[in-house]
């Protein structure tokens, strides 16, 4: 019988399931003529059951015959197995199984068992099942677990390799192995099988912004962006050596503070915190309790900050610019001001880690009023950093800060803060540039006149910061050695902080902006092993 409907092609097929019972399908329409329905009919009438077997739910069947004895092994079957009597059945595309099945011998199962070792480092294999393996275990690959042969590197397979992480794992500051150098772009990653990614332009040092008639475009200070510190990585760094010639340096009678200064001014901080730990392993030993029971003083007090974190040396000094009867808010004000959104973030968490409070409370148990105000907005750490500048929204930010202050009788702090604290650096130069053009006056002094105390110098330094960061730092630095006495925690804060960003730029802005070098003023307002050290710090004269 035909059937018709999309299963009309199989109207009769044989199913094969020897010893057992043989059928074949039939497909009739339902009587609406929408889909076929099958039905099995016995080909052979009598359905056979084992002897052995259980009998049929429904009782025994009618007639019951034992299965046929199986053929005597066939020679061709590498197993010894019986064989069943061929059948005929209508070719579907089985017809070579036999000889694929005839190529799995024993031994190539063992040899695949050898390469699977190989592969997967290793495996154990149950006994007996490969018996051409010695003891019934396929050989396991030089390295037991994957690893590749001593004296060379592992393979990452399609993935790069990693990025030279420091051994000890300290971590990787900008400019340091394991990440991009400042200012360059990451190099894309071709996967097999798939198309190179496309190559776009990186960001430019001066961002370009639409320019608009009868003024002259900001540009941002090639000193901000990219690597210009004094002091970079070692060549030939051995932190083990290192930890000797500094605790030879400190053993016995006396002390070598100049082995001290040339060791430890001439390694980065991320090298520096090495020798933390090779000094500890060599020795069983606490360097930094060494290193302050042998020195005093301001060049003690140097050493000690050269050794702590970038992160680490910003969260006490921000604790000691609030602990004691006094604040120093300029201390405040330099670090949220002049530090990136994610150095901020980790300031926040490590300052929690380190004194159970949170940066923000500590803020607000020492300050007050829109200076507080502007404190906690900097210490979010949550400032725009895109490169994009829409004159649109240049020209209303520039007309807010005119009618908060220049255009109004009192000043409207909130506004001003709501912009300095959140717009981005290139957007802001660009309001700074055309609040002049509007106003014939320099946003600075609009918020001399406008703004005093603490306010006042903050607005500046954000200001200034986001004008030109490292004058803004040159100007810090003369002001803390000019006059009678010297601002020392000044002077080593901001040449330990700044000699792996951008101390040559300051250096540079210095002589600029006074008429002579930052070297001269150094030798003249400091002395002994501490002058020696912070001149390590400068990196030369000018």
């Amino acid at each position: 019988m035909r059937g018709t409907g999309p299963w009309s092609g199989f109207a009769f097929l044989t199913l094969l399931h020897p010893p057992g019972p043989q059928f074949k399908i039939q497909t009739q329409t339902d009587p609406a003529g929408n889909f076929p329905k099958p039905s099995l009919t016995p080909i052979s009438q009598a359905t056979q059951w084992p002897q052995s077997a259980p009998q049929p739910p429904n009782g025994p069947m009618q007639q019951q015959q034992p299965l046929p004895p199986p053929h005597p092994p066939d020679v061709h079957n590498p197993w010894g197995a019986p064989s069943y009597p061929q059948s005929n059945p209508p070719p579907i595309g089985l017809e070579n199984l036999a000889n694929y099945a005839n190529q799995f011998t024993p031994d190539a199962f063992s040899s695949m068992a050898s390469n699977m070792s190989g592969t997967f480092g290793g495996t154990n294999i149950p006994q007996g099942i490969y018996p051409s393996a010695p003891g019934g275990y396929p050989p396991m690959a030089p390295g037991g677990f994957g690893q590749p042969p001593a004296g060379q590197q592992p393979s990452y397979g399609m993935y790069p390799p990693p990025g030279g992480n420091p051994p000890s794992g300290m971590p990787a500051y900008p400019g340091y192995q394991g990440g991009p150098m400042p200012g360059q772009q990451p190099q894309p990653v071709t996967y097999p099988g798939q198309q190179p990614m496309p190559s776009y332009p990186g960001p430019a040092v001066n961002p370009s912004m639409p320019s608009y008639p009868g003024t002259t475009m900001p540009t941002v200070t090639p000193g901000t962006h990219g690597k210009r510190g004094t002091i970079s990585d070692a060549p030939g760094f051995d932190s083990i050596r290192d930890a000797e010639v500094l605790r030879k340096a400190m053993k016995g009678f006396g002390t070598d503070e100049q082995a001290i200064i040339d060791c430890l001014g001439s390694r980065s901080n991320k090298q520096r915190q090495q020798i933390i730990l090779s000094f500890k392993t060599s020795y069983g030993k606490d360097l930094i309790k060494d290193l302050k029971s042998e020195l005093s003083g301001n060049f003690e007090k140097t050493i000690l900050a050269m050794m702590k974190t970038p992160i680490l040396l910003d969260v006490y000094e921000i604790k000691d610019a609030i602990k004691g009867a006094g604040t120093d808010e300029a201390c405040l004000i330099e670090i949220l001001a002049s530090r990136s959104n994610a150095h901020i973030q980790e300031i926040s968490r490590a300052y929690k880690t380190e004194f159970k409070k949170t940066l923000e409370e500590a803020i607000r148990s020492d300050t007050s009023g829109h200076f507080q105000r502007l404190l906690i907005s900097l210490a979010q750490g949550n400032r725009d950093e895109s490169s994009n500048v829409d004159m649109s929204r240049v020209q209303s930010d520039a007309q807010a800060l005119y009618a908060a202050g220049e255009n109004r009788l009192g000043t409207d702090e909130s506004r001003f803060n709501a912009i300095l604290c959140a717009r981005s650096r290139a957007h802001l130069q660009a309001v700074f540039h055309e609040y002049q053009r509007m106003c014939n006056r320099d946003i600075e002094k609009s918020i001399i006149s406008e703004m005093s105390g603490n306010l006042e110098s903050g607005m500046l330094a954000v200001v200034k910061c986001l004008k030109n960061t490292p004058a803004f730092f040159a100007e810090r630095l003369h002001k803390a050695m000019k006059g009678a006495g010297t601002k020392d925690r000044t002077l080593i804060r901001i040449m330990v902080s700044r000699s792996e960003i951008d101390l040559l730029d300051i250096r540079a802005e210095y002589k600029q902006m006074y008429g002579k070098s930052l070297y001269t003023d150094i030798t003249g307002d400091t002395s002994g092993d501490y002058r020696k050290t912070l001149l390590k710090l400068c990196g030369g004269n000018d």
